[in-house]
């Protein structure tokens, strides 16, 4: 399957995994069953970093006023801090 296809493919079960990339990141995207309840797993593929976010913490994201946004996305407060 060419990574264009893999892009566009939706995500939809634990074995389905959909990557979003950018000159600035790559994540790959798959839905994880092991927890209480299905939830996105997201690995940041340049540093194996992964993250699971269930249904609140998504929720949580898209109504984020946009100015907290902006504030999240902010690579100086926390991604390539020595400390971090």
């Amino acid at each position: 399957m060419a990574d264009n296809d893999l892009q566009r493919r939706a995500v939809t079960g634990p074995d389905s995994t959909a990557l979003v990339g950018s000159e600035f990141a790559e994540v790959a995207i798959s839905v994880d069953g092991e927890g209480n309840g299905p939830r996105l797993r997201l690995e940041d593929l340049r540093s194996g970093r992964v993250r699971f976010l269930d249904a609140l913490e998504l929720e949580t994201i898209i109504w984020l006023p946009e100015g907290h946004l902006r504030q999240l996305l902010d690579p100086a407060s926390d991604r390539w801090r020595e400390d971090a």
